[in-house]
């Protein structure tokens, strides 16, 4: 299982990319307002702009926004660009090895039920629910509450 600064910094950019919607937002801004290397960040996008989540407008209006609707994009797709993966690793071994038993027991009743919930959650969590929890988390710390 991998959930690395390089997902936990690029979910963050993508929050305010998505809270930033009016224009393309410079990589130096969004570097700035999250506290992240600019130099990090650059191959974050990098990564990102090949997978089709972000755009850009080079230019000195230029900037980056996102590809899609943040309704539309997952958390899961988000780390699986960033990480590769994010379940646990396999403990099967292959059929007659010692220890078979033991590690498909680990595998059957750790961690895949493991695997399984996280997928379960990371696949529903969606870029807006997180921008709309920031953005009621950032009205809080202002002391502005709506009802």
């Amino acid at each position: 299982m991998n959930f690395s600064k390089r997902s936990r910094y690029g979910i963050r950019a993508l929050i305010d990319l998505a809270e930033h919607t009016d224009s393309p937002c410079a990589l130096c801004e969004i570097a700035e307002r999250n506290n992240i290397s600019i130099k990090y960040l650059e191959q974050i996008f990098s990564v990102l702009k090949k997978a089709g989540i972000i755009k850009s407008i080079k230019g000195p209006q230029g900037g980056y926004f996102l590809a899609g609707n943040p309704e539309y994009i997952r958390i899961s797709d988000i780390i699986v660009t960033l990480d590769g993966s994010y379940f646990l690793d396999d403990e099967r071994l292959a059929p007659g090895q010692k220890g078979e038993a033991e590690a498909l027991a680990v595998q059957e009743t750790v961690i895949d039920p493991i695997n399984e919930e996280v997928h379960r959650i990371l696949d529903k969590l969606t870029l807006k629910k997180l921008t709309e929890h920031a953005e009621q988390t950032n009205q809080a710390a202002q002391g502005m509450y709506y009802i």
